[in-house]
């Protein structure tokens, strides 16, 4: 495991995220990211459908990727997270994506909760909190 991370998830380049010099696109990197996110609240929070049915949405609000090195097709990727910041509807994730130990990027998203109707800004739910905190325990 990657220091100061205790979750992580594989993913595998595939053909079509790959550019015509053969490497993988670097939009990709957001549908991984996003991939390690949902399968984090799965593991750790009940699952994205359990903030949908508080009638609430996690949006994200930010991304910043800083790209280290190439990936191309069939790289299995590691994609190491922490969710990092949770105050009021807001909270942040940390990502290291490696290959083999290699660093391939770094990022970053930014969420917010909201109503799901509105839009309107809303606390994350305590059982959130407290799953997002069981989880990111040393």
């Amino acid at each position: 495991m990657s220091e100061g991370f205790r979750s992580s998830y594989d993913v595998r380049v595939r053909f079509a995220e790959t550019d015509a010099q053969g490497i993988a696109h670097h939009a990709a990197f957001v549908v991984w990211l996003e991939v390690a996110r949902v399968a984090y609240w799965a593991e750790h929070a009940g699952g994205y459908r359990a903030i949908q049915e508080q009638g609430l949405e996690a949006l994200t609000t930010g991304l910043q990727i800083d790209y280290r090195a190439t990936a191309a097709f069939d790289d299995v990727l590691t994609v190491y997270l922490r969710c990092v910041d949770v105050k009021g509807a807001r909270f942040r994730y940390e990502y290291r994506v490696e290959r083999g130990g290699e660093l391939i990027a770094t990022a970053e998203t930014l969420h917010a909760t909201v109503d799901a109707r509105t839009h309107a800004p809303t606390r994350v739910p305590p059982w959130f909190v407290e799953a997002i905190a069981r989880a990111e325990q040393t």
